[in-house]
């Protein structure tokens, strides 16, 4: 006798096909059978240790978070709801192009600085691996050897890379430098890693110039894996800077997934279409090319990152110095505020825009939920002086919400043919973006049952089997015979998001269950004790 039995669900399978009613049997951690129509059929009904009654459920693969900073969450929140919840059963961490590996101690030291206001600065973990090899098998152990929460995949961090072989200066990296690079990306590869990920607008990442991201790129292709930027600009010069990722995969012959695919601020408001023209006259050309995007139109970053590219040359310590020096400081804000820094997209940022997240020092916290301009009328100061304050009294730690985004642009690329979802979820700070618990109820609530953007089989396709498909995951996406038993279970009459800019750590209704491998991570509503999730590796070409 089978381990459980699901009954009478309405199978969405994660291909976009109708859904239908069935039985689905699962055992040791697969499914090992679906019986179509079991109850109108009359036929004999499979029997396992345990039923569970899916009337009115749809039953679905797990959701896949295509981008996620879950890097040390995993590791320091057995529970990580954030995402269980949401019946989110797979992560790919690694993003933006920092990451904790590989790295030696030197770049580890430097990364947890630049990048304390997405992960915290990790005092309370213990930082035992080096490579991306180690590091996966970090989350494989998880807790006390029981594993995470939920499984997750890697992409080497092309700026954690270059921090570890160039160092953070703004310079062209020498032919022995770039065979170093290439060797540790191969390595990563060979050790488990889905692909390579970039920050273009994040230093030393965007540092890189196009060629040398096409050689890395290459050998990625190489092993089967895919490249993920996010590229130079969101903002000024958009349609350009994803011009250049398309053309620079196509010389390199490697797979695209194009980040948090969003075009933002004044000056891409309706321009979604021509980014879309963009992408089908790559894909008829045989591109193969993939994208993902939040439900949202707030971005969410770290405040340091709008700072220019220049001011940042050099790593934490340096941009800290020159926020310090007068009239560094004065140029940083002529960048800023007139001339458009390539950190806040090209665009003169708008403090009105920039609102406080989160804060690594509590002594700042009056500071959070505000934006910059409101928090600067309080103290009856300038906008700038307040946001340079911060960022020298928290050490780079604030993050931000930035509200420049436009609901016509979100809901015309979340229809596209290779969409999918990624929270890019941020899960510190005192006001996270709800997006890092609400992302894929959201998508079956507001923009599915609500706002009728997307059909739910095909909403469920792009959370589901199309995510798992650029992955090259062969078993898990799909409710199909022989997969692994990674599945949710909601309620689409009233599946949503709970999370609100007000209450962003609200957790999501109308999911009653979620398994991986056949084990019930979320059960009646309720999170268990279970640790099933452990490192997806890549799969040999």
């Amino acid at each position: 006798m089978e381990d459980l039995v699901i009954r009478d669900a309405d199978v969405v399978d994660g291909t976009g096909a109708d859904s239908y009613r069935a039985d689905v049997l699962i055992d040791d951690g697969r499914i090992v059978s679906i019986v179509k129509e079991a109850a109108a059929a009359g036929c004999q009904r499979p029997k396992a240790v345990r039923e569970l009654d899916a009337e009115g459920l749809v039953l679905s693969p797990g959701f896949i978070d295509m981008h996620a900073h879950s890097d040390l969450a995993l590791l320091r929140d057995p529970d990580h709801s954030a995402k269980a919840a949401q019946g989110v059963t797979l992560e790919v961490l690694g993003q933006d192009g920092l990451s904790y590996a590989p790295v030696d101690d030197r770049t580890l030291e430097g990364v947890r600085r630049a990048i304390t206001g997405w992960n915290g600065y990790g005092d309370d973990l213990d930082f035992d691996w080096r490579s991306v090899g180690e590091y996966l098998d970090r989350l494989d152990h998880g807790f006390d050897g029981r594993g995470i929460a939920v499984n997750a995949a890697y992409l080497i961090p092309q700026g954690t890379v270059r921090a570890l072989v160039v160092g953070w200066e703004d310079r062209p990296a020498t032919d022995r430098e770039l065979d170093r690079m290439r060797r540790l990306v191969a390595e990563g590869l060979e050790q488990g890693a889905v692909g390579l990920s970039s920050g273009l607008t994040y230093t030393p990442g965007m540092y890189a110039r196009g060629a040398e991201l096409t050689e890395l790129c290459r050998v990625v292709a190489g092993y089967g894996g895919y490249y993920c930027p996010h590229h130079r600009s969101y903002g000024a010069g958009a349609l350009e800077a994803y011009a250049e990722m398309v053309e620079l995969t196509r010389e390199a012959g490697c797979p695209l997934h194009l980040a948090h695919a969003t075009m933002n601020f004044g000056v891409n408001e309706g321009r979604a279409p021509e980014l879309l023209t963009l992408l089908d006259e790559a894909l008829d050309s045989g591109a193969d090319i993939t994208l993902d995007t939040y439900p949202y139109t707030p971005g969410c970053t770290t405040l340091a990152a709008l700072l220019p590219s220049w001011a940042s040359e050099g790593g934490p310590p340096e941009i800290l110095r020159r926020l310090a020096d007068d009239d560094t400081a004065a140029r940083i804000r002529h960048d800023l505020e007139v001339t458009g820094a390539d950190g806040c997209h090209g665009v003169p940022v708008d403090w009105d825009t920039i609102e406080i997240s989160g804060v690594g020092d509590e002594r700042l916290a009056d500071h959070v939920g505000r934006t910059v301009h409101a928090s600067a009328l309080l103290r009856g100061e300038e906008p700038w002086t307040t946001a340079r304050r911060l960022l020298l009294e928290d050490r780079l730690a604030p993050t931000i919400l930035q509200h420049v985004g436009h609901e016509e642009n979100v809901r015309t690329i979340m229809r596209h043919r290779v969409h999918t979802g990624g929270s890019d979820g941020v899960l510190t700070g005192a006001k996270p973006h709800p997006r890092a618990y609400g992302t894929f109820p959201r998508y079956l609530g507001h923009y599915v049952r609500e706002s009728g953007i997307l059909p739910l089989e095909e909403c469920v396709a792009h959370l589901t089997g199309r995510p798992a498909a650029r992955l090259r995951l062969p078993d898990r996406g799909l409710v199909r015979e022989g997969h692994r038993a990674d599945l949710v279970l909601f309620d689409p009459r009233t599946v949503a998001a709970g999370s609100t800019y007000d209450a962003p750590r609200t957790l999501p209704t109308g999911i009653p269950h979620v398994l991986i491998d056949g084990r019930f991570v979320i059960e009646d509503g309720r999170r268990t004790d279970v640790l099933a999730g452990r490192a997806v590796r890549r799969s040999p070409v």
